[in-house]
């Protein structure tokens, strides 16, 4: 397996499953203390809570100066959601300093939220590119990130500048890029739009978002399993647009009467989930024995 700045994208192009965790503080010592974390994915929390950059900046240091991991990475991958969601392209332009501040801080990635609208997007990508990156300009904008910014990531990630500009740019776009980009498709109009969203070049990985597309029906406790059909045929559509574009699935699945040996081979085998989110390390040491990892 090829050993990447981006530990997600090489377990991806391997066919192989991601299991992610979450930080619950955005300290300097926090980091180091996760860079030794068994999950494979750290997502940050910042589509409700504080969009805390200071605070990430220094999570990230610790997280560089902590490692490397367990397995070899120089750290896991950090993917942040956002404040702000992705409805429109006029939404997205006029916070697509959300983005850029995000990646500065040596992130790997980001997760847009409420993604209802194809322009939009494909906003969001060239959010996350340098202008100079061509690949898939027939489909997409001109990149909106600018000089100035790559030297903090840079030396999180171990190389030189120039380095990082070519190497921040979303995979699989750009099959060399570092750069992980997510969408939640998590209300009914999203899944309207499931098959053209999927579609737009440089998406990495997406999830149907249980809790809001309950909300977007009418019910506001549909976060966790059992659900009513209308949602299991929300996630199907999500899925199949994914499968159909060759974007992973991210899905967790809050069953507490399955073991954990039930809960995952019920994510893997039945959801299709590619990237799962799930509750601590004894369901992703047993999702590495079931794939041979």
């Amino acid at each position: 397996m090829k050993k990447r700045i981006n530990k997600v994208i090489s377990l991806l192009e391997a066919d192989q499953p991601v299991y992610s965790t979450s930080a619950k503080e955005l300290t300097y010592n926090a980091g180091k203390q996760m860079s030794q974390t068994w999950a494979d994915l750290i997502l940050i929390e910042f589509e409700h809570h504080a969009f805390d950059i200071v605070g990430l900046t220094q999570f990230m240091r610790g997280l560089k100066e902590g490692g490397p991991t367990p397995d070899g990475y120089l750290m896991p991958t950090v993917v942040s959601t956002l404040p702000s969601n992705c409805m429109t392209k006029e939404e997205m332009l006029y916070n697509a300093w959300q983005t850029r501040h995000v990646l500065s801080t040596g992130a790997h990635g980001v997760l847009q939220t409420h993604t209802r609208d194809v322009e939009a997007v494909k906003t969001f990508v060239a959010s996350a590119r340098y202008p100079y990156h061509k690949l898939g300009r027939e489909f997409l904008p001109e990149g909106l990130r600018g000089s100035g910014g790559q030297k903090q990531p840079s030396e999180i990630w171990g190389i030189s500048q120039r380095e990082y500009t070519d190497l921040a740019d979303p995979w699989p776009l750009n099959p060399e890029g570092e750069i992980l980009l997510g969408l939640k498709i998590e209300d009914r109009y999203c899944v309207d739009n499931a098959s053209e969203i999927a579609a737009v070049p440089g998406i990495g990985f997406a999830e149907w978002g249980p809790g809001d597309m309950g909300m977007s029906y009418g019910d506001p406790d549909a976060h966790d399993p059992p659900y009513p059909e209308y949602m299991n045929e929300a996630r199907k559509k999500v899925k199949a647009a994914l499968d159909k574009s060759n974007v992973a699935f991210y899905s967790s699945w809050n069953d507490e009467k399955l073991t954990v040996k039930e809960r995952i081979d019920h994510l893997i085998d039945n959801v299709g989930a590619k990237i799962l989110g799930i509750p601590g390390k004894n369901y992703a040491d047993y999702g590495r024995i079931k794939t041979r990892l």
